[in-house]
């Protein structure tokens, strides 16, 4: 018998948001400076545009933000039990925190989220013109999360303790790094997973020095190719853009756990996914699909990753992990938005 999901075995921390989606016209688009394809982060004349697109005659919401798209694809690969990913992240005490809850728990994910007072909950507008999604991002709260009034606190540590395999996105360091630093050492220490995303090239960039201290706790680093050769030129990796050799020198970077070597995951769109096994780098061909059945592949990334999360915490072996997050990311480049079918046809 393979073993199955346990509750709270995957724990995953980031910045969470309420993805709120509308179909918009161009002078809406026009109104707030939008391309019809883009993302940005929101600026203060982008404000207003939150309210504005949930008035909107049909608007969808969706638990979103990387990392809570990621463990919510793994918990809707695993199914049951329910609630076999934790979720730590900070919202506001407003009415789309109470929408986020509620998706959340929609999803079965066990969020745990910080709330407080300052900010609003973070949002992400998709903005969408026929086939084009202008997505819009307000952190707000998502930057606000506290260590001490959250991580700290014994019931919610007791859930990082109990959890085998934990996920970040790299985004999260731009909000608290120090608690990057915790859940990575606990994990260290205790010799289980700890897995970490390069994210977006800018957090390889502005962020290199917290990303470095946690480097050395990494059992798993995952990425697109974008991401790795910005990784590389910043490691001063010298002249090279072949993604095999820059998976190698990211597995032989420094590291703590010595009982774990590091697997380096690197995606590459269509073509295939590169990873390190022991000593040698394993090309694995994506699967097959009609350019006309791709509807939006904003999620294809946080798919995979949760994907090949469902399967690690099961203990299953890294093909198999790599194996699934092809499939999940494979069904949600088909949909708008990082939405899924009610179950996933995974053998």
């Amino acid at each position: 018998m393979r073993p199955t999901g346990v509750e709270n075995a995957l724990f995953g921390m980031g910045n969470p948001l309420l993805d709120i989606s509308a179909v918009v016209d161009k002078d809406f688009l026009d109104k707030y400076g939008l391309k019809p394809n883009d993302q940005i982060l929101a600026e203060d004349k982008h404000k207003a545009m939150f309210d504005e697109i949930a008035k909107k005659s049909k608007v969808e919401y969706h638990a979103g933000g990387s990392t809570q798209n990621s463990v919510k694809i793994a918990q809707w690969m695993i199914q049951t039990p329910h609630k076999v990913a934790t979720f730590f992240g900070c919202i506001g005490t407003d009415h789309f925190g109470e929408i986020l809850k509620q998706k959340a728990e929609e999803a079965h994910v066990d969020a745990r989220y910080y709330q407080q007072t300052q900010e609003p909950t973070g949002t992400c507008a998709a903005c969408i013109t026929g086939d084009n999604r202008s997505l819009v991002a307000n952190l707000a709260a998502a930057n606000c999360y506290n260590k001490e009034k959250h991580l700290d606190l014994d019931g919610n540590w007791e859930l990082v303790e109990k959890a085998k395999v934990y996920y970040i996105a790299g985004f999260f360091l731009t909000v608290s790094p120090e608690s990057i630093l915790k859940v990575a050492k606990h994990a260290s220490e205790n010799n289980k997973i700890f897995s970490l995303n390069l994210s977006a090239p800018f957090i390889s960039q502005f962020f290199k020095e917290a990303m470095m201290k946690v480097m050395p706790y990494v059992d798993i680093l995952f990425g697109n190719e974008t991401e790795a050769a910005t990784f590389a030129k910043e490691q001063g990796f010298e002249e090279t853009d072949d993604i095999a050799e820059i998976a190698r020198r990211a597995q032989s970077l420094p590291k703590v756990n010595k009982k774990r070597q590091r697997v380096v995951v690197f995606t590459q769109g269509k073509d295939d996914t590169v990873a390190t096994i022991g000593e040698k780098v394993t090309m694995f061909s994506v699967l097959d699909i009609d350019q006309n059945d791709i509807v939006d592949t904003n999620g294809a990334g946080d798919a995979f990753v949760g994907g090949f999360l469902s399967e690690l915490v099961q203990e299953r072996t890294l093909e198999e992990c790599i194996r699934a997050g092809h499939y999940a990311a494979n069904v949600i480049i088909r949909r708008a938005g990082c939405t899924f079918p009610e179950k996933p046809d995974f053998p």
